[in-house]
């Protein structure tokens, strides 16, 4: 879609590009939203792919994700022997509602600033435990949980001219045990809900998140494996506003899903049969 009211572009930004931030800017990497909708506020554009952020880089601590880095790159990577939750970065990836170009072109980073409640980078990101870099215009930086970076729909912590510079997920989640579930009214839709549940090795814990469901992403943590009774109670504990409305499932609905899905995370990672 044209956007006729921007009247510039910087291409080669500096590197902290925040520096030349101004009301009318936007941070373009894939654009893949960006241009398919009308943007009236819009003035200039400001280009992030030429900052040459280096799109994954795996370590002993865990992996870093550069907020450039594209769905495709993110779905070709193999990860390190022994991260056991390293195939839900491309079951993340084969979450979107879009085709191979888009793959190609749309950043992890801009599906989490968009902050949508199906955007699968946010499932996967506080499903994984991570921290989100943000940059601050003035040069400074702050670290946020990703489990607290989106407040609600199309919502969330960045301020004005600050940027979502680098995600890094630690090695110990990714050394987890994973079940997953995710449920779309057609095959290839937008996720209605998307669960994941993750325990330590040779430990009986949970980390619950629930996704897409949500207006912004839950996420329940218990010492020990719940019955299904304390499962469905934290569940039932949240507060009614938390789930989506939308055309793709009724509030009660999602909730149905996640009471329906939590007890077979639950079952799956105690190892029996969901």
């Amino acid at each position: 879609m044209d956007i006729n009211t921007v009247t510039d572009v910087v291409r080669r930004p500096p590197m902290r590009p925040g520096e030349i931030w101004r009301d009318g800017d936007a941070w373009v990497a894939g654009g893949t939203w960006l241009f398919s909708d009308d943007q009236p506020h819009l003035r200039r554009l400001v280009d992030l792919t030429s900052l040459g952020w280096d799109p994954l880089v795996p370590g002993a601590d865990g992996l870093q994700i550069g907020a450039t880095c594209t769905i495709a790159d993110l779905y070709a990577f193999v990860p390190l022997d022994g991260w056991e939750a390293g195939p839900l970065l491309a079951t993340s990836c084969e979450a979107f509602l879009s085709s191979f170009k888009i793959w190609n072109a749309a950043t992890v980073g801009g599906n989490i600033a968009m902050s949508l409640p199906a955007g699968p980078m946010i499932t996967m990101t506080v499903a994984l435990e991570a921290e989100y870099t943000l940059w601050a215009p003035d040069g400074g930086e702050r670290t946020v949980d990703a489990a607290g970076f989106v407040t609600g729909n199309h919502e969330n912590v960045l301020a004005p001219g600050e940027i979502l510079r680098r995600i890094d997920i630690p090695a110990l989640a990714l050394r987890k045990r994973y079940a997953t579930r995710r449920f779309t009214l057609t095959k290839l839709g937008r996720s209605t809900i998307f669960m994941v549940g993750t325990q330590t090795p040779g430990s009986a814990d949970l980390l619950l998140t629930i996704t897409a469901a949500t207006t912004k992403p839950v996420r329940l943590s218990f010492e020990t494996m719940p019955d299904a009774a304390t499962l469905r109670g934290a569940i039932g504990a949240l507060p009614d506003d938390i789930w989506f409305d939308d055309p793709n499932g009724k509030p009660d609905h999602r909730e149905h899903l996640a009471y329906h899905f939590a007890e077979e995370i639950r079952v799956e990672l105690m190892g029996g049969q969901a």
